[in-house]
């Protein structure tokens, strides 16, 4: 009995000899590449620039997808001819992104964009919570052509760790609207 008791005295002591404290948070280190652009060259009724590390990926009907392979990720840009259907496609695109209400905490108003200059007049929507594309975007000229961007991420949507991701990109998307151009 005298050696259990100087056994678990000794385990006692020995054990007690640092103060236990909690692990501090952690968090990703994620470093993106310093922003360079590019016009994208393929043969579309319309034009934007990319970021550099994108992969265009030419799809039919005037479609694309804008690729992100060190991110998992790509938007993908649908186009569709305006034919006396404007209110149609806004619905639509509207629609799309009310899609996501049941697996999102929150869709934010949109933010509007307007380049008279260029005929180029839109909105951006973010979608938050684990919903299956955070952010989209539609681009309009009002008579001829319409333009929608959808981002979409490889994996299973887990918001709070693809959070820094969608902002680089999301950025990125702002920046298509704001260098598109229709062609003649």
């Amino acid at each position: 009995m005298r050696k259990l008791f100087l056994l678990v005295s000794a385990i006692l002591l020995i054990s007690c000899g640092e103060e236990t404290l909690p692990k501090p948070k952690g968090y990703l280190s994620l470093e993106y590449p310093e922003k360079t652009y590019k016009r994208i060259t393929l043969h579309k009724p319309y034009s934007f620039e990319t970021a550099q590390i994108t992969e265009s990926k030419d799809l039919p009907k005037n479609w694309m997808n804008v690729e992100y392979p060190t991110l998992k990720a790509s938007v993908d840009i649908t186009y569709r001819p305006i034919e006396g259907n404007l209110r149609e496609l806004l619905m639509e695109s509207e629609k799309l992104v009310f899609e996501h209400a049941i697996k999102a905490d929150q869709i934010t108003a949109p933010v509007e964009y307007a380049n008279p200059d260029k005929k180029v007049y839109g909105s951006v929507y973010q979608i938050l919570g684990n919903a299956a594309s955070q952010v989209q975007f539609h681009a309009t000229d009002s008579s001829k052509h319409f333009l929608k961007g959808s981002l979409f991420f490889y994996t299973k949507p887990n918001y709070d760790s693809i959070l820094p991701a969608v902002e680089y990109i999301k950025n990125d998307m702002i920046h298509m609207m704001e260098t598109l151009e229709w062609k003649k």
